[in-house]
């Protein structure tokens, strides 16, 4: 009985098999590592240690299978298939953190906005190494998330490695991952957009945040700012859309793989929801994927300046391939490229203005120098006498272009404001 359930699954994997070319491996070599694959598969069903039931040690061969091509190549059990189409909708449970998997680390891309990771101060670029003083050495990927998750308000313990940093420890409580992809606010005649992730909530939300933004403004704005610092990706159809909603025509990104005829191009249709204003793109090291896809087209395209650091460089595109009853492989089977043909693969985008995030203080003033109005017998300003031309005092000045206090505590974001007040005051100028 036992050699026939053997005989049945290499019969299946054979199914599975495919056809093979001059060039490749033959037939027979095929067969001969499947045959090597039924005696491990026999070996470890009656000798290991603990009892292994078939299913696990199947599930097991086909994670270590796709897990070993690159980080985003998996397989997904009913369970996690469930909870990843889950997620796509914009709530799920867990600690609000989008993660891969390097050097057998859990390595964090990007916390999610208002979740608890995000408030327990966990930054794109940690890597976990231990849940709750368990390895995670050893685990896939999915295993790891999967000790991630549990009850709403169930504390886990998370040991963070941070850079030069000792090791230290994070206790997180988990919450119900309720993600508003798109936020928006208007401050110094500037509209600011928020883009945290790529669902299927994520345009809609961008057209109601251009309908709010334009509504409160009433024609008077200087610009656009869209934040995607620390957006992980998602969908691809979402950056396709997104990019569109600022690019006329022409191209936003092409994918391409290993086979020429399967490669995509998706290009842009006319409209421009920004009304031709100026754009700035904030990225850092946690926007991935579908965020490095918008800010490559809209900088490509020359329609948007991108500023901040460069991004996290996660270049493929993932096909979700259902297996019926058994789950999906989440399999890599293309790269994304710019307008301009770059590859995002491991490099990401560099932003046209570098700017780090940074602390700043103001510093101690200095006494006031003389001027040349402080000098004896100075003359007067003619405008002053006649009555035109008054300038205003520097309160009025600084007072027109006040920030709120997040804002000025935010570095990158305030250089942001500045860049396109700098825009607005040069363009004003060459109008008249």
């Amino acid at each position: 009985m036992r050699k026939l359930q053997i005989a049945a699954i290499v019969a299946a994997l054979l199914i599975a098999v495919p056809q093979f070319s001059p060039a490749q491996e033959n037939s027979s070599d095929t067969y001969r590592q499947l045959k090597l694959f039924s005696d491990v598969f026999e070996r470890v069903r009656a000798d290991y240690v603990e009892e292994v039931t078939d299913q696990q040690l199947i599930e097991y061969a086909i994670q270590g299978m796709l897990s070993t091509l690159d980080p985003h190549s998996s397989y997904l059990n009913a369970e996690s298939f469930g909870d990843m189409r889950v997620q796509t909708k914009g709530e799920f449970g867990g600690l609000g953190i989008e993660v891969t998997m390097e050097n057998g680390f859990v390595k964090v891309v990007s916390p999610i906005d208002d979740t608890p990771a995000f408030r327990a101060g966990v930054k794109p670029g940690d890597f976990i190494t231990h849940l709750d003083g368990e390895p995670i050495l050893g685990l896939t990927l999915n295993e790891a998330v999967e000790k991630m998750r549990g009850p709403v308000n169930t504390d886990l313990t998370v040991t963070i490695r941070r850079e030069s940093q000792e090791p230290f420890d994070l206790t997180i409580t988990r919450d119900v991952i309720k993600i508003q992809s798109v936020r928006n606010r208007i401050e110094d005649n500037v509209g600011y957009i928020r883009v945290t992730t790529f669902n299927q909530q994520t345009m809609p939300g961008l057209e109601k945040a251009f309908t709010e933004i334009k509504a409160e403004a009433g024609g008077d704005l200087r610009g656009y700012i869209v934040d995607l610092r620390n957006n992980p990706g998602g969908l691809l159809d979402q950056a396709v859309e997104v990019s569109d909603a600022f690019i006329e025509q022409g191209e936003i990104v092409s994918t391409r793989g290993r086979v020429a005829e399967d490669s995509q191009r998706f290009n842009a249709t006319p409209g421009d929801l920004a009304d031709g204003l100026p754009v700035v793109v904030l990225i850092n090291g946690g926007s991935a994927s579908a965020s490095e896809i918008v800010a490559g087209a809209l900088q490509d395209h020359r329609r948007a300046i991108v500023m901040g650091t460069r991004s996290f460089g996660k270049g493929s595109v993932q096909t979700i391939i259902p297996l019926g009853l058994n789950g999906a492989m989440r399999l890599t089977t293309a790269r994304y490229f710019t307008p301009s043909g770059r590859s995002i693969q491991a490099l990401g985008i560099d932003p046209d203005i570098l700017v780090e995030q940074a602390t700043v203080e103001q510093a101690e003033a200095a006494r006031p120098g003389r001027r040349e109005a402080d000098l004896r017998g100075a003359l007067t300003n003619p405008n002053e006498r006649n009555g035109v031309g008054e300038q205003p005092s520097d309160e009025a000045a600084e007072d027109s272009h006040v920030l709120s206090e997040a804002t000025e505590k935010d570095y990158q974001l305030a250089r942001a404001f500045d860049l396109l007040r700098g825009l607005a005051l040069y363009n004003q100028r060459v109008v008249n």
